[in-house]
């Protein structure tokens, strides 16, 4: 098993930002591994240490807010800066071009960084997340950012399976516990929240009548890249005919269906590990 390591950098505004990295430089691109909203680094450690073994180093960021990293104004909580954020990370790292995986928001971090620096991007794994973000997901997702967890670890589980049990069907009780320990953090034997509170902040004027902004300006500016999807068979995020409507746009683009999982796919598995690890050899130049 590759041992993880950490290490901070400060951002553009004096912001103490964290990560991790498996394995070591060699001669494959680095894989850059950005995570969901309220998510962290630590959703990708089995992913990591199954690429490290095989030779390719892997780096997973904590946006601002965020696992490891300092809280900040709410308002920079957006995905214009975690984008910039994730540019000085690669200059502090010595990282001119990389291939990434975003999972949610880090897929639209990921567009972002296409529309404004494309040069860094060898090659893209989107994980549940496209152009077009379903409502009823953002709807979902807004019902529990923010908001306290069960004071103890049975409760918040028994919470967690009701809310995502019909995303997540086949789960045993010991990966329920793993997918809860991989969401929050754990303070003395009490979980706790993983990021920052203010977050619900950016939810507030959510109104789930009136349609999402796209990103297919920014999606177009990947046309060089060689892309795929993961995408969960069960999301309320990512939809088929978005899937359709990004095919189309980026011919060649991968699609792996990843059934009896919603949003997002979890990445634990050896057959997505191989999929995805066949996906960077092809991409990387």
């Amino acid at each position: 098993m590759s041992t993880c390591r950490f290490f901070a950098y400060p951002t553009r505004d004096g912001r103490a930002l964290f990560g991790r990295r498996w394995g070591t430089p060699s001669r494959f691109l680095p894989l850059v591994c950005l995570p969901g909203l309220t998510r962290s680094s630590t959703d990708f450690a089995a992913l990591a240490e199954a690429l490290a073994e095989q030779g390719r180093e892997v780096i997973a960021l904590d946006f601002r807010g965020r696992g490891g990293s300092a809280f900040a104004p709410y308002a920079t909580y957006n995905v214009v800066q975690e984008a910039d954020d994730t540019l000085v990370a690669l200059e502090q790292l010595a990282i001119p071009r990389a291939l990434f995986l975003g999972t949610s928001r880090g897929g639209l971090v990921m567009m972002r960084i296409a529309a404004v620096r494309p040069e860094v991007m060898a090659g893209s794994i989107f994980n549940d997340i496209g152009p077009v973000v379903e409502t009823a997901g953002i709807a979902r997702i807004s019902g529990y950012v923010g908001q306290p967890p069960a004071p103890d670890w049975p409760s918040l589980i028994a919470a967690l399976k009701a809310g995502q049990g019909a995303m997540f069907p086949r789960l045993s009780e010991a990966d329920w516990d793993r997918y809860a320990r991989q969401i929050y953090a754990d303070d003395a034997g009490v979980p706790r929240l993983a990021y920052d509170p203010a977050m619900a902040e950016a939810f507030k004027a959510f109104d789930p009548t009136k349609p999402l902004p796209t990103f297919w300006d920014w999606f177009d500016a990947m046309a060089p890249q060689r892309l795929m999807v993961i995408h969960g068979a069960l999301s309320d995020v990512l939809s088929l005919g978005t899937l359709e409507a990004m095919a189309d746009r980026h011919r060649g683009m991968e699609v792996f269906t990843v059934e009896d999982q919603g949003h997002a796919p979890l990445l634990w598995d050896a057959r997505t590990h191989k999929v995805i690890a066949g996906f960077l050899d092809r991409a990387d130049p």
